[in-house]
């Protein structure tokens, strides 16, 4: 009998979280071909008070993984910005998507924006409109989303997928310093 997924095959759901509009995109990977399953926003400027923000932001994170059965999550990390309580609330947006994903056992890989927008674009600096194009062309779709968010979702999937798993945040939470060690058995010495 004949498995329906290869075992290199892949579903990667990736979220640019965000505490107004979170965008998400999820692509399938099948050996070296990739292709757009699904991408949008979640919009919660309408909602004022924060911890439900959060709740809806974990729930839905929770219903794309349900649907799409996602192997890993890609997150993008949230960026040094001069607006501390900005910066606390987008680490509890990215915090509980993170939950979201350890709940249901997946691997979380967390990617700086200027890595993701490296790996999509070739420039560290590009801007939203720059990786959306791009991702148009690697994954051939017509129209850009109303939101950049989407695509900046779906960008920190397709940069996990150039990465092949680095920066990996294990089921267990922290890097995996024992795949590292697999890895790289000369690189270690006795102190």
């Amino acid at each position: 009998m004949q498995s329906a997924k290869n075992l290199s095959d892949k579903i990667i759901l990736g979220i640019d979280p965000g505490t107004n509009v979170m965008g998400y995109g999820l692509i399938s990977v099948a050996g070296t071909n990739i292709s757009l399953l699904h991408m949008g926003v979640l919009q919660l400027i309408r909602t004022d008070d924060h911890p439900l923000k959060l709740k809806k932001i974990f729930e839905h994170t929770l219903e794309l993984i349900d649907k799409y059965n996602p192997d890993d999550i890609s997150i993008e990390a949230p960026f040094y910005g001069k607006n501390v309580q900005s910066m606390l609330k987008l680490g509890r947006a990215q915090g509980v998507a993170m939950a979201a994903g350890l709940h249901r056992l997946i691997p979380i890989f967390e990617y700086s924006p200027k890595k993701i927008k490296q790996s999509i674009t070739g420039n560290g600096n590009a801007s939203k409109e720059q990786v959306a194009a791009m991702l148009m062309t690697l994954l051939h779709f017509k129209e850009s989303p109303e939101f950049l968010d989407a695509t900046d979702g779906l960008a920190a999937a397709v940069c996990h997928n150039f990465q092949k798993g680095k920066s990996n945040f294990s089921k267990t939470g922290g890097n995996s310093w024992k795949a590292f060690i697999n890895a790289n058995p000369g690189r270690l010495r006795a102190g």
